[in-house]
């Protein structure tokens, strides 16, 4: 029965492109009335088509949606890749991004600007040894603000087993037109206190990775309650910031 349907499928297909190839033989000398309804069925069905191509092209692009293939250090007892580049958002993308613009479901944009000139997109990788289906690319045009941060949101499970002789983790691939400078901002609330422990991104290597030594803390284990970080870009103006991937992971410290 599979076989017969197929058949008759591709009868189908055979027939549809016979039918508008003629068609476009014969629109320059149609009348307009049938040219005007050849149009408008042209357009109907272009817009299908280009919507199965669109979901054919999201599945079949590696990496595929969905996957969750993070580079872990030994002993990592947790990992963790936010939404934004790992499956797909709506809005694609934003223009003149506001302060507290929310992407997604666990990200947020924030900056004093008077006037936005920001845009933010998620686009596809594409490129071979890439792990993330998805990357953020920010174009920021005349920046007339102080600050700009991109706030993630970790999941309960980051705070789920947190101890003080962790190591948290956070690799990225950052892509920029020019040089800038980006701090991760990592922030802990337990109780009604929130510890901040603030790094750098070394831009210049390959290997971008900052890591929190949680020792250094007053971080209280029995009173955990949830996790985020500050991606924080200084001096972004008339630059473009395409982060390819961003991942969390965290193991216990090595005992002596």
């Amino acid at each position: 029965m599979d076989r017969v349907k197929e058949f008759v499928r591709r009868r189908l297909h055979t027939r549809s492109l016979a039918r508008w190839d003629a068609a476009a033989r014969d629109a320059e000398k149609l009348d307009l009335s049938l040219l005007r309804q050849m149009r408008s069925q042209a357009r109907q069905m272009r817009r299908r088509v280009d919507l199965v191509t669109h979901i054919a092209d999201g599945r079949l692009t590696l990496p595929r949606i969905g996957s969750n293939a993070i580079r872990k250090p030994a002993q990592a007892d947790w990992a963790y890749r936010p939404e934004l580049w790992r499956g797909p958002i709506s809005p694609v993308g934003i223009s003149a991004v506001e302060n507290r613009t929310r992407i997604g479901n666990a990200a947020t944009i924030y900056h004093d600007c008077a006037i936005s000139e920001l845009t933010l997109r998620q686009v596809r990788n594409t490129r071979e040894g890439d792990l993330a289906p998805f990357a953020l690319r920010m174009d920021v045009f005349k920046f007339d603000g102080s600050f700009m941060s991109l706030v993630l949101d970790m999941p309960e499970s980051a705070v789920d087993g947190l101890r003080r002789n962790h190591i948290l983790r956070m690799e990225a691939e950052v892509e920029t037109e020019k040089s800038l400078e980006i701090f991760a901002r990592l922030n802990i609330k337990y109780g009604p206190n929130v510890e901040q422990v603030v790094r750098e991104l070394p831009l210049d290597g390959r290997d971008i990775f900052v890591e929190f030594d949680l020792a250094h803390t007053k971080v209280s284990e029995k009173r955990l309650e949830r996790m985020w970080l500050d991606l924080i870009f200084e001096g972004p103006e008339m630059n473009e910031i395409n982060l390819r991937d961003i991942t969390f992971s965290r193991r216990p410290r090595a005992d002596f």
